[in-house]
């Protein structure tokens, strides 16, 4: 009895001893597939014009006061939604603290936001003066963005998601979503 239990812890040792090295798999993240860029030219009641993505669609304005627009543009299969108010204004005091107020909302969210890249948007051929602004990691909103002509027409807009704010499960929609988004601003002209 006693070879017979030696011999069978031998045998489970040599067949325990397997030489194949266990390798981790990469991460990865999830498969989305979502169509190529394609845009059309939309006209908004909020005082401008831009090229939307196909995949978007323009909801109907809501404060339509004077000098001021509220616009909503529903992001399709990326399950968000852009805000974009519009502001009138007189003088460069105002200007100002539209900017102000616009870099306030930016930093409310330096709390999360592992990092926050930014891009100048000058255009003086259009008058298209502005700054897009991205923020990186577990933040309720991953882009936001101001544009005026520095004279009398102000945008301020951000992105809201649908689902909960995991960065590395929401990042291949946001680097889609990002080039429809910088196409749509850089393409923004003022009505006259």
């Amino acid at each position: 009895m006693k070879v017979f239990s030696i011999l069978l812890l031998l045998v489970s040792v040599l067949v325990s001893c397997n030489e194949d090295n266990l390798v981790p798999k990469p991460p990865t993240y999830l498969r989305i597939n979502l169509p190529d860029h394609s845009y059309h030219l939309e006209q908004s009641p909020c005082n401008a014009s831009f090229y939307l993505a196909d995949i978007f669609t323009l909801k109907a304005p809501g404060n339509l006061q004077e000098g001021q627009c509220a616009q909503e543009i529903d992001l399709g299969p990326l399950n968000g939604t852009l805000f974009m108010f519009y502001r009138s204004f007189q003088g460069i005091d105002s200007l100002a603290k539209l900017i102000n107020i616009s870099n306030d909302r930016v930093d409310e969210h330096k709390i999360k936001a592992d990092k926050i890249d930014f891009e100048q948007i000058i255009d003086p051929d259009n008058h298209l003066f502005g700054t897009f602004f991205t923020l990186k990691g577990n933040v309720a909103t991953n882009f936001q963005f101001y544009l005026t002509d520095s004279t009398h027409n102000f945008i301020r807009g951000e992105v809201l998601m649908n689902s909960r704010p995991n960065y590395d499960s929401l990042r291949p929609s946001l680097d889609y979503l990002k080039i429809d988004l910088l196409s749509m601003v850089k393409s923004l002209k003022w009505k006259k």
